[in-house]
């Protein structure tokens, strides 16, 4: 069993800090800036792939579900491997053989949907690292595919020009495995740090409080600061997510200290880099924040994010995954760029490193639709309105288990290039289209319109007045997904 002088690490960790400019303090830190590489970012996607990828049932919370009577996954485990002392979650391990993975192929196809960059969950709940770890034994070199799966994702990212990032989940391992001790398991005893199951704490815990009940331990704080700050050396990702629970009031002090290392590091290295978060773990303006599964309402001033899947059911692949519908998140893509946003799409691979039909065609798809629209989506910014139309987007988390219903009187606005991008959301039956907010009135929208061009090449033409910009162009094909039109200025 690997194992670590946690002083000696904390103290290296220390002396970073020390010699760099931003120090374990938020007003120090608040001169962080966003880099300017990640302003220019509009499409993103996700990777859920690890240990839950093996039984494909449920979700990717099968870790913890699994030892819990009140869920299906409880009863499917018993049916399908036995019970839990005899086959826990460590067994699945060796079944995690990746024999079809390859990074190269999955960048390529990344690339092919317009991703500009990809974060790979590096450690999720369950606590198993797909990458070498001096720190412990359960991961994906020593153990399962003996393979570097997260190395080899940044080398592909590299090569392909895709900006690389990380993630990790492994704040909520504290507690994710806990309810197994409320059963006979293989967690019924006490285990060291650097074991999988450590330390597996059987607590109430309120998922999202700030403190209260479930504080996890000084020790456990300390490992995952260790943890996250190798994960930072070894792989240097340019983005570091975070899920939720970093937004404890115990965690704090080693929040800033983290922060302060990763800020430091990328000064060292001479590169910028970019924090993602959620729950307002970290003061406004210190880092980027992310909406889990939801978007905001209006424009907003500062960059964010919004991490959504292709399922609505699970992160990770299923045999039961339920698919989104490629137009709506076409949909969702462009609402979210509109107000100054970027997405971050999640894509569940199987265990042996392929994926679903499903998936493939929605990459597929989205890359045709946005290789034919790429200049409104890429090279423009958002447009000092957002867009306008009946469709309301309620604002939030976790809001995108009911489809939004866009209709042909939503649009949304971008600009670039001395253009206006007006994106229909979806295309009228009768290729007639009114937006009102380019009506032609004086201290409103008071100049000549140039030309109206389809970037899907379709005919366009166009009338303007006080009544707003009225655009006739029919679509020439069935699809539902969104029409872009080009207004040039005269």
């Amino acid at each position: 069993m690997k194992n670590y002088d946690m002083n000696e690490k904390l103290h290296q960790i220390e002396a970073v800090i020390e010699k760099g400019p931003y120090k374990d303090d938020w007003d120090i830190l608040s001169a962080y800036r966003v880099p300017e590489w990640y302003e220019k970012l509009r499409f993103g996607i996700f990777i859920h792939y690890g240990v839950f990828s093996v039984p494909a049932f449920a979700n990717e919370w099968y870790p913890r579900l699994m030892y819990d009577p009140a869920f299906d996954a409880y009863e499917h485990h018993l049916k399908t491997y036995g019970k839990h002392t005899e086959f826990g979650y460590k067994d699945f391990i060796p079944m995690l053989k990746a024999q079809n993975f390859d990074a190269d192929r999955w960048i390529r196809i990344f690339k092919d949907a317009g991703a500009q960059y990809v974060i790979p969950v590096a450690e999720h709940h369950d606590g198993f690292q797909m990458y070498e770890t001096e720190l412990s034994d359960y991961n994906a070199v020593d153990m399962g595919p003996h393979r570097n799966i997260l190395l080899e994702l940044k080398n592909a990212c590299v090569s392909k020009g895709i900006v690389f990032g990380a993630s990790s989940h492994r704040i909520e391992h504290y507690f994710f495995q806990g309810v197994a001790r409320k059963i006979e398991s293989d967690i019924n005893k006490e285990f060291k740090r650097g074991d999988l199951y450590w330390p597996s704490v059987c607590a109430e815990v309120d998922f999202e409080a700030v403190e209260g009940e479930g504080a996890p331990s000084e020790e456990y704080m300390q490992d995952w600061l260790v943890r996250t700050c190798e994960l930072i050396d070894r792989y240097r990702p340019l983005i570091l997510y975070f899920d939720w629970w970093i937004q404890r009031t115990e965690l704090k002090p080693y929040l800033k200290k983290l922060l302060a290392y990763y800020y430091n590091r990328a000064d060292e290295w001479n590169c910028q880099v970019v924090v993602n978060y959620k729950h307002d773990a970290i003061p406004f303006g210190i880092a980027v924040p992310d909406i889990e599964r939801g978007q905001l309402s209006s424009q907003k001033s500062y960059r964010w994010q919004s991490d959504t899947a292709m399922c609505f059911n699970s992160w990770c692949y299923t045999e039961q995954n339920r698919y989104k519908e490629t137009e709506d998140i076409l949909c969702d893509l462009i609402d979210i760029i509109s107000k100054n946003g970027t997405m971050l799409l999640n894509i569940g691979p199987k265990e042996d490193g392929t994926f679903s039909d499903e998936e493939t065609l929605i990459l597929k798809k989205i890359g045709e639709w946005l290789r034919i629209n790429h200049e409104a989506v890429f090279d423009a910014k958002p447009y000092k309105l957002f867009g306008e139309g009946p469709t309301a987007v309620e604002e939030g988390a976790f809001k995108d288990g009911d489809v939004k219903g866009f209709t042909s009187k939503d649009f949304r606005f971008m600009a670039g290039g001395g253009c206006i991008y007006i994106f229909a959301m979806r295309p009228d039956e009768n290729g007639m289209y009114n937006v009102r907010s380019f009506a032609n009135k004086q201290g409103e929208f008071n100049c000549r319109i140039d030309k109206v061009t389809c970037l899907a090449g379709n005919r366009a033409s166009f009338s303007h007045d006080e009544n707003g910009l009225h655009i006739e162009c029919k679509n020439t094909d069935e699809s539902r997904s969104p029409v872009v039109f080009k207004v040039s200025i005269a």
